[in-house]
């Protein structure tokens, strides 16, 4: 079992309740946060002090309030953290459950458990720490379906740069220039122009604003 634990949700209810279960298992060490810059400060730390947390238990969506917050979203923490200690356990713990967005999580952030909040969340939260202990991935029952369909959309980090770009009001123009700026290829005016027409037709969108209302649904940006 994990020994040191820290646990991500906006809301202290939730955190409590986490945090109850953490501590059914005998969890030596939990902390507890409610923004995601103070979670990814606090596994910095820990890793720098050669004392690292072993899991994080986070929520995806956090509400904004009076506090500045350079990752506004569960998920980019998750990216971040992935990039700096590939040996963290990561547990979602979210109401979340578009089936695209879960396989994103799953299969390209490599998460190692994904939990449903609901009436037995915190039943099946307690079965995915034990899971993830022993090395092995969990998803809630009820969504293991989700990622066995054949119905397979491909939706790189590339298409999620240019469709947020895109949902924020830029041009085409704009985010050719963007991509040359940040280095991000391809940046040419046609090659974006390829990907959002070839993007409307997987997704079967009318147009630039019916694809971003699609693909916003389906929790890709």
């Amino acid at each position: 079992m994990f020994s040191k634990v820290i646990i991500s949700d906006d809301f202290d209810s939730v955190n409590k309740s986490v945090l109850s279960i953490v501590n059914e298992l005998k969890v030596k060490e939990v902390e507890q946060v409610q923004y995601c810059d103070d979670a990814y400060l606090k596994v910095k730390k820990a890793l720098l002090d050669n004392n690292p947390f072993q899991l994080l238990v986070t929520d995806l969506s956090y509400k904004a309030d009076h506090r500045e917050q350079k990752f506004q979203s569960g998920e980019e923490l998750i990216k971040a953290l992935k990039q700096s200690d590939s040996s963290l356990k990561i547990i979602v713990y979210s109401v979340e459950d578009r089936p695209l967005k879960i396989r994103k999580l799953v299969q390209e952030l490599n998460i190692d458990g994904y939990v449903n909040k609901g009436r037995r969340g915190l039943v099946e939260l307690q079965d995915a720490i034990r899971k993830v202990a022993k090395n092995e991935k969990y998803v809630s029952p009820h969504l293991e379906g989700i990622l066995k369909s054949n119905n397979k959309i491909e939706f790189t980090e590339y298409d999620s740069q240019l469709m947020g770009l895109l949902s924020k009001g830029y041009s085409q123009e704009e985010i050719s220039a963007f991509f040359v700026e940040k280095n991000i290829t391809p940046s040419s005016l046609s090659s974006i122009e390829k990907k959002l027409n070839k993007l409307k037709t997987e997704f079967k969108a009318n147009n630039a604003v019916h694809l971003v209302s699609i693909v916003k649904d389906l929790g890709l940006i």
